[in-house]
């Protein structure tokens, strides 16, 4: 059975939403302001990493972390910058 969980965070003054799919095989689907830019099928590791570009003045690249376990999926955000993952709140669907 397949079941979306979402998570969502702002940085930078821009909106980053992540949904997955879980199921058989996860699917992960990144939205920056409203507009996909990544999406990706999760194989056996049941993880991922992204890298996503916000646009800001210059873009910037960040990266999307997803974990698909079993049980409630994790997403961090990795700034640019190197700095410490910032997770990203689960939100209802």
């Amino acid at each position: 059975m397949r079941r979306r969980h979402h998570f969502h965070i702002d940085h930078l003054g821009h909106s980053v939403s992540v949904t997955v799919e879980t199921g058989h095989s996860a699917v992960v689907d990144v939205l920056v302001d409203g507009r996909e830019t990544a999406r990706v099928t999760i194989g056996h590791d049941r993880q991922v990493a992204l890298p996503v570009g916000l646009p800001t003045d210059p873009p910037t690249t960040v990266t999307v972390r997803a974990t698909a376990d079993p049980g409630v999926p994790r997403c961090l955000l990795v700034p640019a910058d190197g700095g410490d993952p910032l997770v990203m709140a689960p939100r209802a669907y």
